[in-house]
């Protein structure tokens, strides 16, 4: 059922990008838990992603009412009955046309579409003297151009009402050691989002970027013990961050009391970006 801490999106059809991975899969049970339809994205179909979609069809029930204004009562698919919001679609995001097929597998799965949270990337560790051009290469493509390219071919398919927002992250303006192409490509995320803001919103889009800190996951504490333990020892809400964490912002970026915000860059790092640094 819906959870009734959450803003209401009902009848709101949104599409997870990366959501095979821990963070994907908690923005996709928060916009079920809200309510939405959604279409989480994997590389490949697999038990991970099948898995997240027979939990979230488990949770997430909804009715005509409450329709989002997009979706007229008379023309709302299947995917309305309850325990039928949840649908998996695949691409990989560095393939040439993968971004318009993607959004097609939305749309069609979903009978269009109101909301794209761009999350997929990766984070490799690489110092900068050693990073060749192929691995700055390859991070760019995943984490800033398939950011472009999807958000265009979502923008084109959406009508006014609309959002989009982009996973960064709080090394967009705070580097770390060995992350100079995934900080680059996050910076280039935020700035993406300004200028699509910027030109889409005289067509009623709106978009914005969510920037995590430290998110905690199973096995990272034993995996970097020393990154966790100076996060701990600095960050002012005396935490880790947690997927729903990150899931919660989305989904109140995605909810009407947003709706006058565009081009905004909202930390989720439990205020660590108010300290010199950890």
């Amino acid at each position: 059922m819906r959870d009734g801490g959450l803003p209401d999106l009902t009848g709101q059809r949104v599409l997870i990008t990366g959501a095979s991975g821990h963070i994907g899969a908690g923005i996709a049970r928060r916009f079920a838990a809200a309510g939405a339809a959604v279409a989480v994205h994997a590389r490949r179909e697999d038990d991970r992603i099948n898995g997240l979609v027979d939990e979230l069809r488990s949770i997430t029930t909804t009715t005509a009412e409450g329709a989002h204004p997009h979706t007229s009562t008379t023309d709302r698919p299947e995917f309305l009955k309850a325990g039928a919001m949840t649908t998996a679609v695949f691409a990989d995001l560095d393939a040439a046309g993968a971004a318009d097929d993607l959004v097609a597998q939305a749309v069609r799965a979903l009978g269009g579409l109101d909301g794209l949270v761009n999350n997929a990337g990766v984070q490799p560790v690489t110092p900068l003297a050693a990073l060749t051009r192929a691995e700055w290469d390859a991070v760019h493509r995943t984490n800033l151009s398939a950011v472009f390219d999807l958000s265009r071919a979502a923008a084109s398919v959406m009508a006014r009402g609309s959002w989009i927002t982009h996973i960064a992250s709080v090394e967009a303006s705070r580097p770390a050691s060995g992350h100079a192409h995934y900080a680059a490509a996050k910076a280039g995320v935020v700035m993406h989002a300004r200028a699509a803001a910027l030109e889409y919103g005289p067509h009623g889009i709106r978009v914005n970027t969510v920037s995590p800190g430290l998110i905690d996951r199973p096995g990272l504490a034993e995996d970097w013990p020393a990154g966790v333990a100076s996060w701990l020892a600095q960050v002012p809400l005396g935490r880790l961050g947690s997927a729903e964490d990150v899931g919660n912002a989305c989904v109140l970026l995605a909810s009407p009391a947003a709706s006058f915000i565009t081009g905004q860059d909202l930390a989720v790092d439990g205020g660590m970006l108010t300290t010199p640094g950890w």
